[in-house]
């Protein structure tokens, strides 16, 4: 059964491998947008992410302490906006499930942990957004219980 902790440094090289299947999907689906293959984030940066508390990463771990999957999250707070309530959100920047483990439940034991979390520090919500090139993730997150917040729309000119 995989297990969830926070992300360390020796984990980087396999987070890389996973931001770049995260590119491909995207990539593949709007290639007019991104680049592939490539990562989101270099490993010096991704050192500077792990040790920030405002940006926690998680992976899910097989029983030798290999990630199948990771998610990227950031806390987010609008404090004293006119329009706003102050509420604590908990952002899903990135969530990925290697290749090779999806079916596995994965990526239901890496959200599991990351709602247990935001609870655990007082968040109000969990958001996220999802590229309709991914109809995979989008299936996946409406199976989690999440429901449009925003839509975002474009007009390719």
């Amino acid at each position: 059964m995989p297990s969830v902790r926070k992300a360390t440094e020796k984990d980087i090289p396999k987070i890389l491998e996973l931001l770049v299947q995260v590119d491909m999907v995207h990539h593949l689906g709007r290639p007019d947008i991104f680049k592939g293959p490539v990562t989101k984030y270099g490993a010096e940066e991704l050192k500077v992410i792990l040790q920030d508390d405002k940006t926690p990463v998680f992976v899910c771990v097989d029983e030798n302490d290999v990630p199948l999957g990771h998610a990227f999250c950031v806390h987010k707070q609008e404090l004293g906006s006119s329009v706003l309530t102050d509420i604590k959100t908990l952002y899903i920047d990135d969530i990925c499930v290697d290749s090779a483990a999806r079916g596995k439940h994965v990526g239901k034991t890496l959200y599991d942990h990351v709602i247990a979390y935001a609870r655990e520090q007082g968040c109000y919500n969990v958001t996220l957004n999802v590229w309709t090139c991914n109809p995979g993730a989008m299936k996946f997150y409406e199976a989690m219980g999440l429901v449009p917040q925003k839509i975002g729309m474009e007009k390719v000119l």
